[in-house]
């Protein structure tokens, strides 16, 4: 491949500070402690890193807030830059939105307050890390990063900075879910037993990218899944790999992912998430949605299992999407709570259902079901039977942003969704190793497997360095 140039800095500058941001210099103390920068009209500027999938929808809902100015977009790819600056100054019907093509230079800006962080998971914890040592408060999408190791990297920072963090896990402002989860917690089901978390499984081919390669193929089927057989030294591989386009950085975009991998169209925009080296699968792509939920119903917000076995099937691993296409984790939680996690069996469905000695409540988005039919009715549980009362939030963005101003917790902070990924994280080391994990949810080691440990990090390529 040649080497492809940097936007906005040289490519030689680009990797000899990438990984080191703990060498930049970092604000006075005080504005990491309470944002007391916060100027005197009470508006939050914002600053928008990534415009794949999620970050358009998060920009807009932030867009609709009066007391919100997004004042920055940063993204490694032109075209997507382009349309997040010109989305956001039509919004504003002014040019005051400023392009960024190095996430740093927009960190470095004082009167950026708070950041939406919507990029492939393995670049979380740089980025993520990055933003908490400046101070900036931060919006992130799910999972919170790519491996365990990572996530606890952006716990330390959050925590040492006084950071407000929200993590994408939106459905916990939706009402269904809040009701569904009060039912358990206010244990009208009688004690929790079992908990089934339904996920999607296989491949979906988010960037409908797949059509375009196949036939380049020479396929004459159109399912993406194909693309899963595909393997380096075939024939159809060398048609895959292609320069990529001169309008994307693609050789900052692979960054510290474990492997430099050739540029194939097909797995990087929002396609990213099906190959190990970028992304998680379907698994870690929704644990924290339905996980996240279960453990919220179960008040294990900061706990998580001691067992953990899962089996699944892969393609090769060395295909062009490698990730798990079915999988069933089976976990044991504290109270001898069982938990099963599956994606492609028809047993568990999709959503997060308790099973408890006295009932069961199911949710999922756009359905709801319990033991007790008089449940569906209720917009909200009645007030009699609400003994726990779960934090209420009716918008995600709008929580994020009345927590930067109060500086209270936000309705899923850093640790919440840390512990609500863990779950997914040791199901597919488990699976990769083929044995069951036993876990210390205090120290947050694997115990007595050093095999099965050393997944729960990874190699970042050099010079790039996994922030401490």
């Amino acid at each position: 491949m040649k080497k492809h140039s940097l936007n906005s800095l040289s490519r030689r500058r680009f990797l000899a500070t990438a990984g080191a941001a703990v060498a930049l210099p970092l604000f006075a103390p005080h504005l990491a402690l309470g944002q007391a920068k916060r100027r005197a009209s009470n508006r939050i500027n914002l600053g928008v890193i990534g415009w794949g999938m999620q970050g358009p929808s998060n920009t807009a809902s932030f867009l609709n807030e009066e007391d919100c100015q997004v004042v920055a977009a940063c993204d490694l790819d032109k075209e997507h830059l382009q349309n997040a600056v010109n989305t956001i100054n039509g919004h504003y019907q002014n040019q005051d939105c400023k392009a960024y093509h190095d996430y740093r230079e927009l960190l470095a800006r004082e009167d950026i307050d708070a950041v939406m962080i919507a990029i492939p998971d393995f670049w979380h914890a740089l980025v993520a890390t990055e933003a908490a040592r400046r101070g900036k408060d931060v919006y992130g999408e799910k999972p919170l990063a790519r491996t365990i190791a990572e996530q606890q990297s952006i716990v330390r920072a959050v925590e040492k900075n006084n950071i407000i963090w929200q993590m994408g896990s939106w459905q916990r402002s939706g009402a269904t879910f809040r009701k569904a989860a009060e039912i358990v917690r206010n244990g009208l089901i009688g004690k929790v037993t079992h908990v089934e978390v339904g996920l999607p499984a296989s491949h979906h081919d988010f960037a409908g990218t797949a059509p375009e390669l196949l036939a380049k193929l020479g396929q004459p089927t159109n399912n993406p899944e194909y693309l899963a057989t595909v393997v380096p030294g075939s024939a159809d591989w060398d048609k895959a790999v292609t320069e990529p386009p001169a309008d994307f950085d693609f050789a900052t975009w692979i960054g510290p992912a474990s492997k430099q991998d050739p540029y194939i169209k097909a797995r990087v925009h929002m396609n990213w998430r099906w190959n190990y080296n970028t992304g998680g699968g379907q698994l870690l792509d929704w644990i924290g949605h339905h996980c996240d939920i279960a453990h919220w119903g179960l008040d294990f917000d900061n706990n998580g299992p001691s067992e953990i076995e899962g089996h699944g099937e892969f393609p090769a691993a060395n295909a062009l999407w490698n990730t798990c296409t079915k999988y069933r984790i089976e976990l044991k939680y504290p109270q001898d709570i069982t938990m099963t996690i599956a994606g492609g069996h028809p047993d568990i469905r999709s959503g997060t259902k308790w099973i408890g000695t006295d009932g069961w409540v199911w949710v999922d988005r756009g359905g709801f079901e319990g033991s007790n039919k008089e449940w569906k009715k209720y917009k909200n549980l009645p007030e009699e039977l609400r003994k726990v009362k779960l934090y209420e939030s009716r918008n995600h963005q709008r929580n994020f942003l009345d927590c930067v101003k109060s500086r209270k917790p936000t309705i899923t902070p850093v640790q919440t969704g840390h512990h609500s990924a863990i779950p997914g994280h040791l199901g597919l080391i488990s699976m990769l190793t083929g044995r069951k994990l036993r876990w210390s949810v205090a120290d947050e080691v694997i115990l007595d497997d050093p095999e099965a440990s050393k997944l729960l990090s990874r190699e970042y390529r050099p010079p790039y360095q996994m922030p401490g």
